[in-house]
């Protein structure tokens, strides 16, 4: 999947934006991600789609941080080449792929 320069900076501000429910929740989830990101918890969006960049089936739209039971995870939301929206489920530490489910 070839990336154009604006679209890092574009789906992390758009994770930023997605995770938050609002003005505080957003400075909350923010702080939440930086902090995970400087104990290791998790490597940085970037590192994470340049491992996973070759693995998604098309071009990524959209982006979310998550905790599910306790494990970091980056959502991609990806629109394949015919036109169907996936989700994908990536380990925000390892970038492993866990799973992929068409919405």
């Amino acid at each position: 999947m070839d990336f154009r320069p604006y679209q890092i900076p574009a789906l992390v501000l758009a994770a930023l934006l997605a995770a938050s429910g609002g003005t505080s929740a957003f400075a909350r989830d923010h702080d939440d991600a930086r902090r995970a990101v400087e104990a290791g918890e998790i490597r940085p969006l970037a590192d994470i789609l340049d491992v996973v960049k070759g693995k998604l089936p098309g071009d990524v739209v959209g982006v979310k941080l998550e905790r599910e039971a306790g494990v970091w995870m980056y959502e991609f939301r990806v629109v394949d080449d015919k036109g169907r929206l996936l989700e994908i489920h990536v380990d925000a530490r390892s970038g492993e792929v866990e799973r992929t489910k068409e919405k």
